[in-house]
């Protein structure tokens, strides 16, 4: 059988048994045992058990369930609500102030999590229902939310950008500081179509309807201001050498968790538990993914279904932009589909040499990656967002959701093509603070 047919078996098996429901770690890990036992025999089970836990024996997975412990512990605690209202208090006098405070807090959010839905749904239990008190439309309401949340994987610290480390052995905290500006930028193109369609429906731009003192403004920040500290300070020990991403996140989790406790009064055994179990799950479903992925990739290694597609890409000479598209095409219709996570350990194998080889940078392609992860979230038929929103506003119709975020969505779609004509958008920080990557 031809690598090419094999390749086509396999991915078609895939389909299939995803459109099943299964978990995505056991149809990579049935799929990839499948894949081995019929191209060499019962003899490859040898290898399987040690090719598993391959996948997860690198020491920079022990980040992972740590910077998911942050991330868990501030959703936990109402620090959604006080950074919500701690950016309503310094922006109600700024033109469309309550969806631009709601994306603001979504990208702030995003920093301390990691986490998309924790975002989606921490924002928009306050922002949504403050939205439509002041008559602002459901789409206007549930598509800023909805669209303000995907930053969560994208600005640091961020577990996608920790998987695709791991997955191409690149720099975890190169990678971080990769994110920084395409995230900033991801949310002023944000707030720039807020600002645009609430003048293009008519709103009154300024909230008039309450005022705040400066004493009122500044006694919001205590409550903030520690969490953005654990950010900047992460990511300085990150770029400047001080500790490896493992040390880094742990030392993170430690005085997130310690705040939480401190500042919300968390230390109820019922509360603890749940965020332990809650961090359990997560870094249990992430690291299952990640060892089957390994499996998986190693069996399309050994049916040499990789080494045959990225040759016959090379042999195309198709330009490299050209190229781009069609890869960033390929990621987007698997975003719609399938989690950032997963789609990340799958296709890195297959895609990474090619990017490389074609002369991308490989932190600039991280960014452009996550970017169409994130629209992915937002978009059907598995956006994963768009549920988040359905559930926490169940008065809104999916669609008013759908139409309200699809904007944002072509938004990233112009943030992609920006960084293509302005790569410096995500290389220069880490080039800048880290030096030249090698």
């Amino acid at each position: 059988m031809s690598p090419i047919l094999a390749g086509v078996l396999v991915i078609g098996a895939l389909i299939l048994l995803l459109t099943t429901g299964m978990p995505i770690a056991f149809v990579l890990g049935l799929v990839a045992v499948g894949a081995l036992v019929l191209s060499q025999g019962i003899g490859a089970m040898d290898i399987m058990a040690e090719t598993l836990f391959g996948g997860l024996a690198s020491i920079g997975n022990v980040s992972i369930p740590m910077f998911v412990l942050m991330g868990a512990a501030v959703a936990a605690s109402p620090a959604g609500r006080d950074l919500y209202g701690a950016l309503d208090r310094w922006l109600n006098r700024v033109p469309g102030s309550l969806v631009i405070s709601n994306i603001g807090a979504c990208a702030l959010f995003a920093g301390m999590t990691g986490s998309s839905p924790a975002t989606c749904a921490a924002i928009g239990k306050m922002g949504i229902p403050e939205m439509l008190r002041r008559g602002y439309p459901q789409t206007v309401a549930a598509g800023s939310i909805c669209a303000g949340g995907t930053l969560g994987i994208l600005i640091p610290p961020s577990v996608t950008m920790i998987v695709y480390g791991i997955a191409t052995e690149t720099s975890i905290g190169r990678l971080f500081l990769a994110g920084v500006l395409p995230g900033l930028m991801l949310t002023g193109l944000f707030m720039l179509w807020s600002f645009i369609e609430c003048r293009m429906r008519g709103f009154e731009m300024v909230d008039r309807s309450t005022s705040f003192s400066m004493r009122d403004r500044f006694s919001s920040l205590p409550r903030v201001l520690p969490f953005i500290g654990i950010i900047l300070g992460t990511l300085y020990v990150l770029y400047g050498g001080v500790a490896t991403p493992s040390e880094a996140a742990g030392v993170g989790a430690l005085l997130t968790l310690a705040i939480v406790i401190l500042i919300y009064r968390m230390w109820n055994r019922r509360d603890l538990s749940g965020l332990f179990v809650a961090t359990m799950k997560e870094s249990a479903m992430v690291m299952m993914i990640m060892g089957a992925a390994e499996l998986f990739a190693f069996a399309l290694s050994s049916m040499f279904i990789t080494q045959t597609v990225a040759g016959a890409i090379g042999d195309m000479e198709m330009n490299r932009w050209v190229l781009l598209v069609v890869i960033n095409i390929f990621l987007l219709v698997a975003g719609m589909f399938l989690p950032p996570v997963a789609v990340i350990v799958m296709s890195a194998p297959l895609l990474f040499p090619i990017v490389v080889n074609a002369g991308f940078d490989p932190y600039w392609f991280a960014v452009v990656l996550t970017i169409n992860m994130e629209i992915g979230l937002i978009t059907p038929p598995v956006g994963l967002n768009l549920f988040v929103i359905k559930a926490i506003a169940p008065d809104i119709p999916l669609s008013k959701v759908l139409l309200g975020a699809l904007p944002y969505a072509l938004a990233m779609v112009l943030g992609i093509v920006l960084l293509c004509i302005f790569p410096e958008i995500a290389t220069w920080l880490p080039d800048y603070l880290m030096g030249k990557a090698t």
